[in-house]
């Protein structure tokens, strides 16, 4: 093929608006709004959002969800300041351009990061005492968030829950989290304030996704049904657990992206234990899995389930529990809409079933989660800030429809879980393309996957 020459001028322009763009996954502006819409919860006041710490080990550096929702920087010990009394931002920073250069960080963001962010002030971190003691003499609260930072394959409820008690309320331990330590300093240094938490706040401005955010769920959700196809097409008897996860996650960093979450397999005795992600079993003859898994593409995360049977084929008993569950999952799915709540969907789906035949006195549908179909929100965390769908349902939601039923006593568990969005008449599946029906399933499995065809070349 031919290249056509492109003028040089035009390639630095490209080249330029590539850098600077580069530097935040949205538009400034997007980061702007919804600055504003937290300074109009803080009239009397201003937010302090501290951002991630530098790494001790050898993972890469991520910044903390909360920090990147707002501003998109992702620098180290970086302090973002949004002042509700006068109506503008602040950030702090201090990064030297070598060590940024090293760390992957756009220089356009450390050497214009006011043109680069839309952030009215930028001082290096140094200047933030000075600034903080200032400003608290004219604001009457100092918001911040009591809550841990959210990380990559973190959810900040979990993390508060787990460092409560293994921690902060631990006998041999007593350590407040870094958050609270931050609130402790400023209640002592600051007493004429109050300091006040901000994250509901913070949660309910990220439970409504913006269009620019749903855009990168399609990108993720499109990434996370590609690899969930690639597992199934796989999946043979003999195979370790390993090797199937080793798959889904090929496909995601084969696309730049990461996962969201380790990835679940559950098989046999296993099944009851629904985060289990050991991978530890070979898979034999009549085993029947359940894949959770989900990309993270861009610190946006999207929540997959699927089921399958190891060798391709349904018993008649994986059957029955799969096509209950699937009768439910689809109901949901046409039931959903602005306007309602979860409780009304719920029973508006168990009368949709009964009119299409379905026994709902059976055993199998008096499992609790074969009766739910609004599991938790989903995005830049896969169980995102603020749990699942309260009231009624609003565009702009995210969330999992995630219905499963696990039978202990005969090794068996089926879930199947889609990622959805509220849009204005109705939902979108941000996760469809996965073949859901028994026979896709048993078509798409008698091809060969990746592991047959590497086989078959002699290098697996």
């Amino acid at each position: 093929m031919i290249r056509k020459r492109i003028p040089f001028l035009v390639c630095l322009l490209l080249v330029l608006g590539q850098s600077l763009a580069g530097a935040l996954l949205f538009e400034k502006s997007e980061y702007a709004a919804r600055r504003t819409k937290l300074m109009d919860r803080i009239p009397d006041g201003i937010t302090i959002i501290l951002g991630a710490q530098p790494v001790t080990g050898y993972n890469p550096y991520v910044q903390n969800n909360d920090f990147m929702y707002f501003c998109g920087v992702e620098i180290p010990d970086a302090i973002l300041v949004v002042d509700g009394v006068n109506r503008e931002s602040v950030l702090f920073f201090t990064i030297a351009e070598r060590t940024a250069k090293g760390e992957g960080i756009s220089l356009d963001l450390v050497r214009n990061p006011k043109e680069v962010t839309g952030i009215e002030r930028v001082f290096p971190l140094e200047h933030f005492p000075s600034y903080l003691s200032r400003t608290a003499s004219r604001a009457k609260s100092l918001y911040t968030s009591f809550k841990p930072e959210e990380l990559l394959r973190e959810a900040s409820q979990e993390k508060s829950e787990t460092l409560l008690a293994n921690m902060t309320l631990n006998p041999w331990d007593g350590r407040l989290t870094r958050e609270l330590q931050f609130v402790k300093v400023l209640k002592d240094r600051f007493p004429q304030n109050e300091i006040k938490d901000c994250s509901p706040f913070i949660w309910d401005l990220r439970a409504i996704k913006s269009p620019a955010e749903i855009a990168v769920l399609r990108r993720a959700g499109r990434l996370g049904v590609k690899a969930a196809v690639e597992t199934m097409k796989a999946s043979r008897a003999g195979l370790f657990e390993y090797e199937l996860s080793a798959v889904f996650e090929y496909f995601c960093r084969k696309a730049g992206a990461d996962i969201a979450y380790n990835v679940i397999i559950s098989s046999d005795e296993n099944h009851p234990y629904l985060h289990y992600y050991k991978h530890d079993r070979k898979l034999a003859d009549g085993d029947f899995l359940v894949v959770d898994a989900g990309p993270d593409v861009d610190d946006y995360d999207v929540d997959i389930s699927f089921s399958f049977p190891a060798n391709g084929k349904f018993t008649s008993r994986q059957r029955e529990i799969y096509e209950a569950c699937l009768a439910v999952q689809k109901v949901n799915l046409e039931r959903y809409r602005p306007g309602v709540t979860c409780d009304q969907i719920r029973e508006e789906v168990n009368e949709v079933l009964t009119k299409r035949g379905f026994d709902l006195s059976k055993e199998i549908f008096k499992i609790r989660s074969m009766e739910a179909g609004c599991s938790h929100d989903v995005g830049m965390a896969v169980h995102d800030v603020g749990g699942g769908p309260r009231g009624p349902l609003q565009p702009g939601m995210v969330f999992s429809c995630d219905i499963f039923a696990v039978f202990p006593n005969e090794n068996l568990g089926v879930r199947i879980e889609d990622t959805v969005v509220i849009t204005e008449n109705g939902c979108e599946n941000l996760t469809a393309g996965i073949p859901r029906e028994i026979g896709e399933i048993e078509e798409l499995m008698r091809k060969k996957g990746t592991v047959q065809l590497l086989k078959d070349g002699g290098i697996y």
